[in-house]
């Protein structure tokens, strides 16, 4: 069956970076549109990152400049380098394929990401 695991969340003060991953199994990895999504408490889950089976990349407003979505389809894994956090940026953060597809969607587990002022 289809996994998404996501590791690399961790504490990080205000101005650092963390890279997290997204491994997915049980599914043609390079055909997918992956993304990376995030939920805060009391927030609706919204979209971070998402990049096309061609390399093609969308980022929130609110990361440009900030985050980078990379994937490598040798390794079936999806990256999300995240550089001068800000304590707004604190949130779990999930994987996702299919987005923006009519394939099926599936969901990592997620992983918190908390930035410290």
């Amino acid at each position: 069956q289809v996994q998404l695991v996501e590791s690399g969340g961790g504490l990080v003060q205000t101005g650092g970076s963390l890279r997290l991953s997204c491994k997915a199994s049980g599914m043609l990895f390079s055909i997918e549109t992956m993304a990376w999504h995030r939920q805060s408490p009391g927030k609706q889950r919204e979209l971070v990152a998402a990049i096309t089976s061609s390399g093609i990349i969308t980022y929130a407003d609110s990361v440009q400049g900030r985050f980078t979505i990379s994937r490598d389809n040798t390794k079936n894994t999806l990256y999300l380098q995240l550089n001068s956090l800000k304590p707004e940026d604190t949130a779990v953060y999930y994987c996702n394929s299919g987005w923006a597809t009519p394939r099926k969607n599936y969901w990592g587990q997620g992983t918190q990401v908390t930035v410290s002022s």
